[in-house]
């Protein structure tokens, strides 16, 4: 079949922070995008806030890259910056399904680590070609040697028998902050020999296959990603799989439902760099942008419309994580944010449905509130706080896990969990896991003062966990967790030792209530805070809730008293993030989200009604 030598498509893969987003800035900068005294971002491709916060892509984007060769030949490069944390999976699933193969990126230092291996997975299971890049080969800590070793045995780990031509994989050693990229190992710690990233390039035109296709055939094109424009409404992203599509054609648009209608093109855009330009048309392994089918969704054929051959639905790894989302029900409703109906929440919750092909939203007994399903903590925490940004104030349950009956028997989703703690904090950790169901897989102990191991524990077990490993290491431990399958129900697991301190009125917080409650355990308000009654004001020392009068006020006399006007000294009150106050939520609790706060409360915010509710389950 012929193919087009002037194209290709390639994916970045890798694990979190192992510098996807950083390579491809640097082969933007070496590919002439930008002028040289162009101001631009670092991580240019993290365009949305949330992922300039917290440092990790989110949403896979495209871009492409002008890239010459040392013969006089253009070649134009398709690069799809995909996220490394498995919560955003589905992302990977449809960037994987526009390339013809993929780069996967590993850090000289941390080796292969579990999101290493579900990315990889997804590429082998494409049976796509795959270049090993070594990144960060220039950290003082780099072990470039044993990484590489480590990345030909997680390979040996996943392919059959079928695949093992895929081992026979080129490597390439770079350091993607300097721009810099080398065929040949350098020592630890130094710098690639080579002055540029041709090498890498070079690597990438003879690696990853041009896209091929038939002469003659009819238009195929597949929709593997949404985006908007103020100007031209809904776009699709789609890879050109056959044919040709030109700018105002009428072309079949073969739904979802299996239904076929004719529609016509208002726009058609190819990607320049981080620039999307009008095209008069686009060929076999163009991956193109198209306006005027404003209702096109994720996993739908463009098509001929005179012999229209739909493409096969993008299908992704069902969740594993849920919980319940909505409207604001506690007494301080509708005082900062803008969007508080069960109407507009719902709205926004199937807008969310278009665009994210890896969650589901299920009806639940309550006409105001739904269970939304998603592959982890991670993935629905950053949903909820793009809807907070956006003025919603929403009720958010505790995050549970989705249970399967497999063979007559209760099975759930358990995680395949990777530490990385200072050899000192080993008894630690295995008694962590041990009340969590952990069983070990791995222990490797690298020489250098720290261990890594491997577990696989219940996904449930992890609900909570990072904050206390956190504590429990004194901040030096580090953890990735990734789905691995589902087992038999563990069992019951008890993972939060201590209970709350729930607030028994309504007022405002005052400092001498506070300085006498904060002995009882942790405060999380502070003098001035609204509290109301069920609303959660502090973490008890003890196992058990505790009714507390978080707005006590100091009696005054007009008798002076010697030790009247000591000051009261309040320890700071511990201000929890969303994902921090999802980890501490218990099943009887739930959170507040506004625009301007976050509270803990009680689903049952009488205390009376609460206690009648635990009389109940007693004798029952």
């Amino acid at each position: 079949m012929p193919t087009r030598q002037d194209l290709r498509n390639v994916a970045i893969v890798a694990h979190v922070d192992h510098g996807k987003t950083t390579l491809v800035d640097a082969m933007l900068w070496q590919s002439g995008a930008f002028r040289e005294n162009q101001a631009v971002d670092d991580r240019v491709m993290d365009s949305n806030a949330l992922e300039r916060e917290k440092g990790i892509t989110i949403l896979a984007k495209n871009t492409a890259v002008a890239h010459r060769t040392p013969d006089g030949h253009d070649v134009t490069i398709n690069i799809i910056d995909t996220p490394g944390h498995a919560d955003f999976g589905g992302e990977v699933e449809r960037g994987l399904e526009m390339v013809d193969g993929v780069v996967l990126l590993v850090d000289a230092s941390e080796g292969p680590l579990p999101q290493t291996r579900f990315v990889l997975r997804k590429a082998l299971a494409k049976k796509l070609p795959i270049i090993v890049c070594v990144n960060k080969v220039d950290r003082s800590d780099a072990r470039i040697a044993e990484v590489v070793e480590e990345t030909y045995e997680l390979f040996m780990d996943l392919v059959d028998d079928s695949q093992t031509d895929v081992l026979d994989f080129p490597v390439v050693y770079a350091s993607a902050k300097a721009g810099r990229a080398s065929l040949t190992a350098p020592a630890d710690g130094e710098m690639p020999d080579s002055d540029n990233l041709e090498p890498f390039f070079a690597t990438i035109l003879d690696t990853i296959p041009a896209p091929s296709y038939e002469e003659g055939a009819p238009l195929q094109a597949h929709v593997t990603n949404l985006d908007a424009s103020p100007y031209l409404g809904r776009l699709a992203l789609l890879r050109v799989v056959a044919g040709r599509i030109e700018r105002g054609q009428t072309v079949a648009w073969c739904k979802a439902d299996g239904t076929i209608s004719n529609v016509k093109l208002s726009e058609l855009l190819k990607t320049q760099a981080l620039e999307r330009v009008p095209a008069d048309s686009a060929g076999p392994g163009d991956i193109v942008a198209i306006a005027g089918i404003p209702d096109i969704t994720i996993g739908e054929t463009i098509a001929d419309p005179e012999d229209p051959r739909p493409l096969p639905l993008i299908t992704v790894d069902e969740p594993s994580i849920s919980m319940t989302i909505g409207i604001n029900t506690s007494p301080l409703a509708g005082k900062s944010g803008k969007q508080l109906t069960a109407r507009l929440v719902k709205a926004r919750l199937d807008a969310e449905l278009i665009g994210n092909v890896s969650i589901r939203v299920l009806p639940t007994e309550r006409p105001d509130t739904w269970e939304v399903q998603g592959r982890g903590e991670l993935q629905l925490a950053v949903l909820v706080e793009m809807m907070r940004r956006e003025g919603f104030e929403l009720t958010v349950g505790k995050p549970q896990v989705v249970t399967r009956t497999i063979d007559g028997k209760l099975h759930e989703p358990v995680e395949r969990l990777t530490i990385d703690v200072p050899e000192d904090f080993i008894g630690v950790v295995t008694q962590l896991m041990g009340l969590r169901r952990g069983r070990l897989e791995q222990m490797v102990n690298h020489g250098t003062g720290w261990v890594r191991v491997e577990y696989v524990v219940p996904a449930r077990g992890l609900i909570g966990f990072r904050t206390e490993f956190l504590t429990e290491t004194r901040g030096t431990g580090l953890m990735h967790h990734v789905f691995d399958s589902y087992e038999p129900w563990f069992g019951e697991l008890r993972t939060r030792p201590t209970g709350s301190l729930v607030a028994d009125r309504s007022g405002t917080v005052t400092a001498f209530a506070l300085f006498n409650l904060q002995e009882r355990g942790t405060m999380f308000v502070s003098p001035g805070a609204d509290v109301y009654e069920g609303m959660i004001v502090g973490e008890n020392a003890r196992a058990d809730d505790m009714d507390v009068n978080p707005t006590k006020e100091k009696k005054l006399t007009n008798v002076r008293s010697s030790t009247g006007d000591e000051l009261e000294r309040l320890i700071p009150a511990k201000l929890l993030n969303m994902e921090q106050a999802l980890e501490f939520c218990r099943e009887d609790e739930c959170l507040e989200i506004t625009p301007e706060a976050v509270r803990i409360r009680k689903v049952e915010l009488s205390a009376g009604d609460r206690a009648k509710s635990r009389n109940r389950a007693k004798r029952g």
